[in-house]
């Protein structure tokens, strides 16, 4: 395969990364428990501007994870499109969480975790890295946030 397109700067690639938060609806959230073993599952989620949030069980591995390990890794897209986002997690019980936050979640995705029986949690993902590029040609300016902040 030859690779003719040129690598895109950090400015376009950020703006793609944007683009995904707002239009893709699920995303592969990787989390580890105590002991280090890990749990890869995709969860759906909204993006505030700020934030993902994100809704599953809090007594699933990926609720205990998120709740206690408070660190995350989600994934978009495939090996030719990647964006990686390493993020610091905050967990909110479903009566307590931002008002703002669940409702855009439930239009996002149709489902309101708050009305289920069975009990759910909303985990926000702030992002402290943010990683995106297609293929090799774009490792060497893949980051795009470190500690929280843009980079471009």
């Amino acid at each position: 395969m030859t690779i003719t397109e040129t690598p895109r700067g950090p400015e376009l690639r950020k703006q793609h990364v944007l683009d995904r938060l707002e239009r893709e609806t699920d995303v592969w959230v990787a989390s580890a428990d105590a002991d280090g073993v890990p749990c890869l599952v995709a969860l759906w989620f909204v993006w505030d501007g700020e934030a993902l949030w994100m809704a599953t069980r809090p007594g699933n591995p990926t609720g205990r994870n998120l709740g206690t390990g408070r660190q995350a890794r989600l994934a978009f897209g495939d090996t030719r499109d990647v964006v990686l986002i390493d993020g610091d997690v905050d967990a909110h019980d479903a009566d307590v969480v931002p008002a703002a936050a669940a409702e855009a979640f439930r239009v996002k995705t149709g489902w309101d975790p708050r009305r289920e029986s069975a009990r759910f949690a909303y985990y926000r993902v702030r992002p402290r890295a943010v990683q995106a590029w297609h293929g090799v040609r774009e490792l060497p300016q893949r980051h795009l946030m470190r500690n929280g902040t843009w980079l471009v």
